[in-house]
């Protein structure tokens, strides 16, 4: 058995896999919000109930941004209250055992590429479209960390091929504007039809406005899927991967998978494009069966 977390911006979970990577358990909770011990304390819990049930095990996370090799303390997290902390060491010492930690997008990426919806292609690069918008590349099996544990960090280059209107683009946390991030995540999405309409709606209830017929909901959500294809044809040009498997929250317009794929080819400096864009096979259980996966089967 092998236990996963997958903490992210709005939830934190966790779940038990078999050698076959099948669920023994799982059990969520809504993130501390700008606390730390909190979620600290909320992942120490999960744990613990877990193997309450089921016995102690092998435990990997992924988080919504990475642990430093320079420092050992988490950078680049847009739940910037774990920026600068000591998270991998505090976790380890309340679990008396080492863990390993990845991130977040890595974790999916590699969940997707082994059994889900690359399993068998290479390059595969794993995108996660939710608070954020992370990155994953899976080679023939093996997560690319980087020297710098930077790899596949698309979301804080700048949006590609500006239209009217988009520079400078919103200030990110980062430091920087006009991110990929903050065009493309749903936040982003959001403020987009914030801005252009004054109706303050999610992401979800924009899709819906639009599968309605509603004509502002559908503009934001045409200018939405072209900033997607520019940012994800700038990788294809790097990457040229075999599969883009999107997840998070956006992955389920599944207008993406048709729409997509017609709005590259103008961006990407092919003649034809055969990489394929998919949905994820495992849902938004990717990233907790990833984050178990960080450990070998024992």
């Amino acid at each position: 058995m092998r236990i996963g977390v997958d903490l992210g911006g709005t939830k934190i979970e966790a779940a038990a896999l078999d050698e076959q990577g099948r669920f023994l358990s799982r059990r969520r909770v809504a993130t501390p919000q700008n606390d730390y011990d909190g979620t600290t304390s909320a992942i120490v819990t999960l744990v613990q109930e877990i193997e309450a049930e089921h016995g102690k095990a092998s435990v990997g996370m992924g988080i919504p941004g990475v642990i430093s090799p320079s420092t050992g303390l988490v950078k680049n997290a847009n739940s910037t209250w774990l920026n600068g902390r000591p998270l991998q060491q505090d976790l380890e010492r309340a679990l008396s055992r080492p863990l390993r930690v990845a991130n977040d997008a890595n974790c999916f990426a590699l969940s997707e590429a082994t059994d889900g919806a690359a399993a068998g292609a290479s390059p595969v690069f794993g995108v996660i479209l939710g608070t954020g918008a992370g990155g994953g590349i899976v080679v023939r099996g093996e997560v690319i960390t980087g020297l710098n544990a930077i790899a596949g960090e698309w979301g804080h280059n700048p949006l590609p091929w500006l239209a009217n209107g988009e520079w400078p683009g919103p200030p990110c946390y980062c430091g920087r504007s006009g991110c990929i991030e903050m065009f493309i995540s749903g936040g982003g999405l959001a403020r987009d039809h914030r801005e252009s309409t004054g109706r303050d709606w999610s992401s979800v209830e924009i899709a819906q406005a639009a599968a309605r017929g509603d004509a502002p909901a559908e503009e934001v959500l045409l200018r939405f899927e072209g900033r997607l294809a520019r940012a994800l044809a700038s990788v294809l040009n790097l990457l040229d991967p075999e599969v883009v498997v999107l997840g998070g929250g956006l992955s389920n317009l599944e207008r993406l998978y048709t729409s997509l794929p017609q709005k590259l080819g103008p961006f990407v400096f092919s003649d034809v494009v055969k990489t394929r864009i998919v949905p994820p096979r495992h849902g938004d259980s990717s990233g907790v069966r990833g984050a178990a996966w960080l450990w070998p089967a024992p």
